[in-house]
């Protein structure tokens, strides 16, 4: 099983979260108002509530079939809005 992992902007999510269902992934998990610092800087928390700056974490685990089609997807968006996407290994307890 693998595990994505995506951080991007809040306006995003629900483009990117089109492909994740697309993708016949069985589900994924969204958490909102991310802030932290990466190579382009730090999210502020005044960005964050302004929502200019505010960022999502979306966890996605899938298997690899699966993983295929969401990064045919997932990547055109990435190159044109940003974001990161990171796969992993995963397994169930």
């Amino acid at each position: 099983m693998k595990r994505l992992d995506l951080i991007l902007s809040e306006r995003e999510l629900q483009k990117v979260l089109q492909v994740i269902d697309a993708a016949g992934a069985p589900g994924y998990s969204v958490m909102r108002h991310v802030t932290g610092k990466g190579p382009h800087g730090a999210v502020s928390e005044s960005m964050d509530f302004s929502s200019l700056g505010a960022n999502a974490h979306v966890i996605v685990f899938c298997e690899q079939e699966t993983l295929v089609k969401l990064r045919d997807g997932i990547q055109p968006l990435l190159r044109y809005y940003g974001g990161v996407a990171f796969v992993s290994e995963a397994t169930p307890l």
